[in-house]
């Protein structure tokens, strides 16, 4: 029972409490009426030397001589000043009330002053603006003449520092895009400095670097919507220092092959053989396997030929080898031809016959062509049989059998197949020159209109034979 009485006393004080705090707040939180209420800013006297009807004559009297205020009207109660009337502003409002606080023996202060802005159907303040606009603009007539005497100086001594950079690199770099690149970066402090100078006098530091960093935002915000664009640019540039490829090589990118045409910030051209002009996005370059068959003069190719199994392997090795040494376009550098054996095949033996030829002075598709027609032309004049895969045929009506009784006696001979004559010339007129076809390309390419092809970042020299 006591636990009981003790426990139900403590909720009691807890809810009397609970009810006393929410009084005092809401006592506290009740909104006040009839106006703004302003304590006094000094002590309050016991004893008041003025009465209220002079307060309020006294700061009647004085609101009324400013003009500022309709309808003003002014009570006093036990030193409670309460102002009533019509401003057009809340600077003026508050003017009002200051100066009703500070009033001698004013205990608080209600104001009720409401403020309704002026409508000014007058081009009066339009031309005050414009006056107070127009001798600002006199004032900064300094800052101005020394803006234009110092941004032209920074912006001439920039571009000839640019100049220096691209003449001290131009041996060095050969990429005239790097050599752009290092030129304008070198450049770039040289001009802000010039601008920093004109903003620190003009005394806008804290704007400048406001707008800088505002520009650092927009920066970030573009960078990430034109995400492709800004890869194919970083790729252009590493592509520019790395150098994997020159003006006029051949080359593979992935699927596309063709003779590199230009390169811009955006992608690479080529001229494919077929005379196609090919844009490669210069992101996918970067990332794939390029293949240059013009890096270097020397270029290995093969010929797959096959000979049947009674024929000594040997022996046509050693034909193959003499008509590839034999041969203008085949060097001996930096190996001579090898005939090899390849692969037993269903009815043939296959050789494959490797040899060295110049990629920058000859065609390997011509090379090709004169090499195994000249090629099959030795084989047949040493006899070497070349037969075809065995093929199964099938008679749906039978085969007819002519036993050698039975041939009629007028039956013609067998006739034997002779091979046709062939051309022992290391180039005939249908294959053309051996000489690379690149040239002949670029010279017919040369007439198309290319938009993006006046802008190149490759080295200016091309690959020499």
């Amino acid at each position: 029972m006591n636990a009981a009485r003790n426990l139900s006393a403590v909720f009691l004080t807890l809810g009397l409490l609970a009810f006393c705090l929410s009084g005092t707040a809401a006592a506290q939180e009740k909104p006040t009426a009839d106006g703004e209420i302003s304590p006094s800013p000094q002590s309050v006297a016991v004893s008041p030397v003025a009465r209220d009807d002079q307060i309020a004559g006294r700061i009647e009297n004085i609101l009324d001589a400013t003009g500022w205020y309709r309808g003003i009207g002014v009570s006093a109660s036990d030193g409670v000043v309460f102002l009533d009337g019509d401003t057009s502003t809340d600077e003026r409002r508050a003017w009002a009330r200051e100066l009703a606080s500070k009033t001698e023996d004013v205990v608080a202060v209600v104001n009720r002053i409401t403020v309704t802005p002026d409508v000014d159907w007058s081009f009066q303040p339009a031309l005050r603006e414009i006056e107070s606009l127009l001798r600002r603009g006199f004032a900064s007539l300094p800052l101005i003449a020394l803006a234009i005497v110092i941004l032209p100086l920074a912006f001439y001594a920039a571009k000839l520092v640019a100049t220096l950079v691209e003449r001290l690199l131009g041996r060095q770099v050969e990429s005239l895009f790097l050599r752009g690149i290092v030129a304008r970066v070198a450049a770039i402090p040289v001009f802000l400095i010039g601008l920093y100078i004109v903003l620190q006098v003009a005394g806008l530091t804290q704007l400048a670097l406001s707008i800088l960093g505002g520009a650092g935002v927009a920066g970030i915000i573009i960078g990430f919507a034109f995400r492709d664009i800004a890869e194919n640019f970083l790729a252009s540039l590493l592509l520019s220092i790395r150098q994997p490829f020159r003006r006029g090589d051949y080359i593979s990118v992935g699927d596309q092959q063709g003779t590199v045409q230009s390169m811009n910030t955006r992608s690479t051209l080529l001229l494919s053989m077929e005379g196609n002009h090919i844009q490669i996005p210069n992101a996918v370059i970067f990332k794939s396997t390029i293949v240059n068959y013009s890096a270097a003069a020397a270029r290995q190719e093969y010929l797959q030929v096959g000979i049947g199994y009674d024929v000594s392997v040997a022996h046509a090795q050693e034909i193959i080898r003499k008509v590839l040494v034999e041969h203008e376009a085949v060097l001996s550098e930096p190996e001579e031809p090898l005939v090899l054996v390849d692969s037993l095949g269903a009815a043939t033996v296959n050789l494959r016959a490797y040899f060295w030829f110049d990629g920058h002075a000859y065609s390997v598709f011509k090379v090709r062509s004169a090499l195994l027609r000249l090629v099959k032309k030795a084989l047949i004049e040493a006899d070497i049989s070349m037969p075809d895969e065995a093929r199964e045929v099938v008679f749906p009506q039978g085969v007819p059998v002519i036993g050698m009784s039975s041939a009629p006696s007028g039956a013609p001979a067998p006739v034997q197949v002779v091979p046709a004559e062939e051309s022992g010339a290391a180039v005939t007129e249908s294959e053309g020159e051996l000489e690379n076809e690149t040239e002949t390309l670029e010279r017919h390419a040369a007439t198309a209109d290319i938009p993006e092809a006046g802008e190149d970042l490759l080295s200016e020299e091309k690959r020499t034979p």
